[in-house]
């Protein structure tokens, strides 16, 4: 999964509830047409689908897409190396996703905290 020091040039996730594929496709530096790719070939990602067929995804859809992302692009597995990958469960990568978005969390709420001191 996703080493803590990966994907530091990522801008934060922000905090909505939904984002549209333009949306994350800038989040995690993925062309549209790849994330379509990817949804058929990881049965873990399934936005949700609205009005004209139209994707929007969650939260976890996009930490998912950057733990692809960065198994892809960063480690050099293959889809199918990053399918078993993200199919094993693993404690420790669990635990190294989790305190990830915690560091990401803390960094928007102290974005927050600053900007309620203006």
């Amino acid at each position: 999964m996703l080493e803590p020091t990966n994907n530091t040039e990522l801008p934060v996730i922000p905090g909505k509830k939904y984002f549209t594929i333009g949306e994350v496709s800038e989040l995690c530096a993925v062309k549209p047409h790849v994330l379509r790719y990817w949804e058929q070939e990881f049965t873990q990602l399934k936005p949700v689908k609205r009005r004209g067929n139209r994707r929007y995804y969650q939260r976890h859809d996009v930490v998912l897409i950057r733990q692809i992302r960065g198994l892809l692009y960063e480690q050099g597995f293959s889809i199918g190396g990053a399918k078993q990958k993200l199919s094993q469960t693993d404690g420790q990568s669990d635990l190294r996703v989790c305190a990830n978005t915690i560091k990401q969390l803390r960094e928007e709420l102290e974005q927050v905290a600053e900007l309620l001191k203006l």
